[in-house]
């Protein structure tokens, strides 16, 4: 482990593959599975959340410095990637927190084996298909230009990655992680068609958090996503798009950490 300050990350094997792990502060556990934009280990929220817990985060197949066997290819193979890390490292009353596509891969999760886990956090998750098959339920993020993709995802566009400061290093992490995230939600298009009905195995104490300003991802979506399972509720982040950790750290900290509290 290494603290918040220091975050590095290690290569870890796992599952048959390897995979780049964050693995920083002490106190309860939380898995936190990151979204298609990837991870970054000086995240504020990041920094926040290990200041308080143990954070053990992931870097997806493909994303960041983890490879990409020929045999990972979707959500549900991430699932089952990450039932093997719980075992593996042996961790109990989880609190798992997935963003977008990780929450997705959380549901996953949760619907095969819950029992390492204490609860769940969604944020903005994507994943189910509410609508009829004519229906759009997420707009087509690769139709869409840098800038009106911004407007979609962000509260203030101005919050989107600025390719003119970064360094090469990362904008081939930036390429690396958009192929990764086409391979794993383009067909069918960012949800599982079994998903939505089988949520209902989900028994877990259920968070579901969302930034206001999601264009991506709609408050009747997230709203479709907690009625099917028992329990669960839904709190809004003011100021904030689809990634409400990144827009608004402090705000989405203190709401993970408060429903870890109850």
């Amino acid at each position: 482990m290494t603290t918040a300050d220091n975050a590095t990350a290690a290569l870890v094997p796992v599952g048959g593959t390897t995979i780049e792990l964050f693995d920083q502060g002490s106190g309860p556990t939380i898995l936190l599975l990151h979204g298609a934009g990837g991870l970054k280990a000086g995240a504020p929220f990041l920094r926040a959340l290990s200041a308080k817990a143990r954070v053990v985060a992931p870097s997806h197949p493909g994303f960041g410095k983890s490879p990409l066997p020929d045999w990972i290819s979707s959500i549900d193979d991430l699932a089952y990637l990450y039932l093997d890390l719980l075992e593996q490292l042996d961790l109990h009353d989880v609190t798992l927190v997935g963003m977008s596509m990780g929450g997705w891969t959380a549901a996953e999760i949760a619907i095969k084996n819950s029992e390492r886990l204490a609860r769940l956090v969604l944020a903005d998750p994507v994943g189910i298909k509410p609508s009829g098959r004519e229906v759009r339920d997420i707009p087509d993020i690769w139709a869409l230009d840098d800038a009106e993709l911004a407007k979609l995802m962000q509260h203030d566009p101005a919050n989107g990655p600025n390719y003119a400061t970064m360094s090469d290093e990362d904008l081939s992490v930036l390429a690396r992680n958009r192929e990764a995230a086409a391979l794993y939600l383009w067909e069918p298009y960012m949800h599982n068609p079994q998903l939505l009905r089988r949520l209902h195995r989900i028994k877990k104490p259920t968070l579901f958090i969302r930034g206001a300003s999601d264009g991506l991802v709609s408050a009747a979506y997230v709203r479709a996503y907690s009625e099917a399972i028992s329990g669960s509720r839904i709190v809004t982040i003011e100021r904030a798009g689809h990634s409400p950790a990144n827009e608004q750290p402090e705000k989405f900290v203190e709401t993970v950490l408060g429903f870890m509290g109850e």
